[in-house]
Formats: C-alpha cells, sequence, structure tokens
C-alpha cells in the first residue's frame, strides 16, 4: 500500500484530535475505533473481507504499511474467521500512541510536552497542517449535507466517528442535532464499516459476548453478500476500562 493516502485510522484520529487543546475526543472509545479502523482499511485494501459477523484473511500479502501488517499477521494466524466484536475488544496496547507517534513522523501533528497539576508529565500533539484535517472533515460535512452517498472510505469514517461518539465533537450543541443524526445514517452506505461500526458500539455496551443476529448462516455468506446494517443506535456507553487499549497521549 502506498503512503500517498491517509489510512482510516489516521483520518479517525485526525478528526478526534482537539486542535485547541490538542488532546483527543472520546480516547478511550477511540482505542476501539482504531482497532475497527484498521479492518476497513485491510478490507479496501482486499486482504480481509466479512463473513457473516466474522472477518476472514482472504489475501495474505503485507500492505506495506507496518501497522496493518502486523494485524494482518495477527488475523492470520487465527487461522479461521474471527467475530469483528472478538478482535476489536481485544487488548491493543498503545495503539492510540502508535498512531500519534506515526502522525508526528509525517509531520502532520507535532508533540507538546506539559504538566498535569503541576506534576505528571503528559504530552500534547498539536496538528501542524490543518488543512489536512479540514479536507478530512469536509469530505464528511459534504456527505451530510449533500445527501449523495459517499465513496466506501468516507462512509466508513462516517460510520467509526459515530460509533466512538465523534458526533458531538465534530456537530456540538442543538444547532448540530441534525448533523449528527445524518452521521449516524451514513453508517449505512459502507457494509464492512457498517459491521465494524456496530462491533465497536457492541463492545462499549457490553454485548460482545452474544453473536449478531444474521440471516444467513455464519461462514456461508459471501464476501460481498452482506445486507445493508441495521439502522444505527444512539451514541454509545462508555467502554469498560479492562477492555480498552490505554495509552500514554491524552
Amino acid at each position: 500500500m502506498g503512503r500517498s493516502r491517509r489510512t482510516l485510522p489516521e483520518e479517525l484520529l485526525l478528526l478526534a484530535l482537539d486542535p485547541a487543546t490538542g488532546t483527543t475526543a472520546q480516547p478511550q472509545s477511540l482505542d476501539l475505533g482504531l482497532a475497527g479502523a484498521q479492518l476497513v482499511e485491510l478490507a479496501l485494501a482486499g486482504r480481509i473481507a466479512p463473513d457473516g459477523d466474522r472477518i476472514a484473511v482472504v489475501v495474505p500479502r503485507p500492505t506495506g504499511d507496518p501497522t496493518l501488517d502486523s494485524a494482518l499477521e495477527l488475523l492470520r494466524r487465527r487461522g479461521a474467521p474471527v467475530r469483528a466484536v472478538h478482535w476489536i475488544g481485544g487488548p491493543r496496547l498503545g495503539l492510540r500512541q502508535t498512531y500519534l507517534s506515526h502522525l508526528e513522523r509525517c509531520g502532520m501533528v507535532h508533540a507538546v510536552a506539559g504538566q498535569m497539576c503541576g506534576v505528571l508529565p503528559t504530552t500534547r500533539y498539536q496538528a501542524t497542517d490543518t488543512e489536512i484535517s479540514r479536507e478530512i472533515r469536509a469530505r464528511l460535512d459534504s456527505a451530510i449535507r449533500t445527501g449523495v452517498p459517499p465513496d466506501p472510505r468516507t462512509a466508513a469514517l462516517a460510520a467509526l466517528a459515530h460509533a466512538v461518539g465523534l458526533g458531538k465533537h465534530l456537530y456540538p450543541g442543538n444547532e448540530g442535532r441534525s448533523s449528527r443524526s445524518r452521521l449516524r445514517d451514513l453508517i449505512r452506505h459502507d457494509p464492512m464499516g457498517g459491521l465494524v461500526a456496530h462491533a465497536v458500539m457492541d463492545v462499549q455496551n457490553g454485548v460482545a459476548a452474544q453473536p449478531r443476529r444474521s440471516s444467513a448462516p455464519a461462514g456461508r455468506q459471501a464476501p460481498g453478500g452482506r445486507g445493508a446494517p441495521e439502522p444505527a443506535r444512539g451514541v454509545p456507553a462508555q467502554p469498560h476500562r479492562g477492555s480498552m487499549a490505554r495509552a500514554a497521549a491524552h
């Protein structure tokens, strides 16, 4: 995979980064969202495909992105399709910090050292090229305001943004209510994005142990044959602390 295009985990992280404070909105659920964004990116690259509510590796060839390839290899080692909700709910220690460090190396953010309560060391990240973040945001805004079905990448980004609770960060207050509703509705435009977004919300809501109902038996549905995801639920509750990756950045 070339580096001319930003990956979905990178775009999701840039969307969550507050330009005023240098912190990430919804940091706990964002960890789950980044794991889900990796799955969507691998699907867009043709390496994995949905199989009912599971994820199957169809082409184990590396993408060229070290972080994505690490996830792909872990999926390959499972030997059988894995439920998306189990994958996303698994330990992802330091995933957010990994992507923040990557964005810093690429020159898209820079780290600012500080202290919390005058004692505890903290690191905040400021965007160095706000044009990139504006371009990402403009894609979501266009999909929301025009009603034109977005491309799969933008649809998946919208689904993930809703799933991790970024709606109120991107479209705050009463004036943003209709935009938040439309952001939620974009979840139906990409089957893989919808599958992953629902898995992220299921993990947060503590229902990962129960399989999602499907009209076709698991393992028999063709990768492209999954029906449209069910309507998205409301913004999920915060995840249990024990089921998420912890990152050093705030």
